[in-house]
């Protein structure tokens, strides 16, 4: 009798473990703009967990218990200069932070531009980012989501692929569709974490930029990819953090994101710390940043209505 109670416990906390926190394909079969190949994605785990040559991009979902839900989801997209993703340190690490704030989290693994599989590399990232987020709208009932508090999160390349999907979630590409696509791609709101946003000379990062459009992209590409030419007043609320000190991706990319938001009067919050480099994730142990998911907390309860 004690034996079967173990194992029935066991199977109800697997089946809660499965509830709380699963993986899900981006997409049927082959993804579109990808051809069938026998490459093979590639993971390393040096401190930190990289991600490359994605070829069957997905979505893992962690889900906050019942209890302390707040029905607010943030779809993440870790950075990795669109050649690898940096998928715990700024993927699923904030993805249980935020389960605890009662707020579910979706990690993308998106594929990257880089790829040789790939028919049109450019389009492949923001196309993953659209369907993550059409997903969680298409789930939400099952995952206890609110459709209108959907938001989104992008750390350096995974913060452009964000204000890109900010600025750009209405963008099409020739494609099979199915009754996903009618959902919406807007995110509610943007959280901006030491973004890459322009691919303009002054303040570019110029692998993010070689790797999504090449060396010797014409500059109407530079211009469609550099989120602060293409906000309008329906670009979502949007927190911007980073450091005055980051030699990765210049300070100017969130400064030019913020006057162009403010410009058209979407509610924005900027907020810039003296140090910390890039990459900082949680911040933890370069001073004055490791409080920055504090400020994000008290934004959001502000801002997610």
């Amino acid at each position: 009798m004690k034996k079967s109670f173990q194992t029935l416990a066991l199977i109800l906390l697997s089946m809660l473990t499965f509830a709380q926190n699963h993986t899900l394909p981006l997409w049927e079969g082959t993804p579109p703009l990808q051809n069938p190949s026998d490459l093979q994605e590639e993971s390393t785990q040096q401190g930190i967990l990289r991600i490359a040559n994605v070829q069957t991009p997905s979505i893992d979902v962690y889900l906050p218990t019942k209890q302390i839900a707040t029905g607010e989801a943030v779809v993440i997209f870790p950075g990795g200069g669109y050649a690898i993703l940096a998928y715990d340190w700024e993927g699923t690490d904030f993805a249980k932070w935020f389960n605890a704030q009662g707020i579910a989290a979706i990690v993308v693994k998106y594929r990257l531009p880089i790829s040789k599989s790939l028919t049109d590399p450019k389009e492949v990232p923001l196309l993953d980012a659209q369907r993550a987020i059409r997903m969680v709208r298409a789930n939400a009932e099952a995952w206890n989501i609110n459709t209108s508090k959907v938001g989104i999160m992008g750390f350096s390349a995974g913060g452009h692929l964000a204000s890109t999907l900010s600025t750009e979630y209405a963008h099409e590409v020739n494609r099979p569709k199915d009754s996903i696509d009618a959902l919406s791609a807007r995110p509610d709101f943007s959280i901006l974490v030491y973004p890459v946003i322009s691919f303009r000379d002054a303040a570019v990062h110029s692998g993010s930029r070689k790797n999504l459009i090449g060396e010797n992209a014409s500059q109407e590409l530079m211009d469609r990819f550099s989120g602060e030419l293409n906000v309008t007043a329906d670009t979502p609320p949007t927190f911007l953090v980073h450091a005055q000190d980051d030699k990765g991706v210049p300070i100017e990319n969130s400064l030019l994101y913020y006057q162009a938001l403010h410009q058209h009067g979407v509610k924005a919050s900027l907020h810039i710390y003296p140090s910390g480099g890039h990459g900082f994730a949680f911040g933890l142990g370069k001073g004055a940043v490791e409080g920055w998911r504090e400020v994000l907390l008290a934004w959001m309860r502000e801002t997610v209505k």
